[in-house]
């Protein structure tokens, strides 16, 4: 099996992702996953397409990731993997991954700070007197 390629994005972050058959090593940025991501629900958020579609331990993930926060981080990284799964196997992987939600790119995104208010829907204080 040849190396796959996917994109996710959440937020402003950007993951690259991608995945070879090997035994479930997850390297981003050139680092292992338990030094990139501290807390154990964002490694949890990251390992949930392998979860889903029972592949723990089945592939490598090299993973490039550029913006945002941590949790927009691996959000990101977790819809790169999903794409990149289905890559691998669309009639395996996809029904589980659609089901679970981690196919659809969450649009959120933060809005921006208009002129003459302190932020993007707050107004200053409003004086009568």
């Amino acid at each position: 099996m040849e190396q796959t390629h996917a994109l996710g994005r959440r937020k402003a972050a950007v993951a690259r992702v991608y995945l070879v058959a090997g035994k479930g090593n997850i390297t981003i940025n050139d680092r292992p996953l338990e030094d990139y991501f501290k807390e154990d629900a964002l490694r949890y958020i990251v390992n949930q397409p392998f979860a889903v579609t029972t592949t723990e331990g089945q592939f490598d993930a090299k993973i490039t990731i550029a913006g945002g926060g941590i949790k927009g981080q691996a959000e990101a990284i977790r819809l790169g993997i999903a794409r990149a799964l289905c890559e691998i196997d669309k009639e395996a992987y996809r029904p589980a991954l659609k089901a679970a939600g981690f196919l659809t790119r969450d649009a959120r995104e933060v809005e921006r700070k208009k002129p003459g208010q302190p932020g993007a829907r707050r107004r200053f204080q409003f004086s009568k007197r």
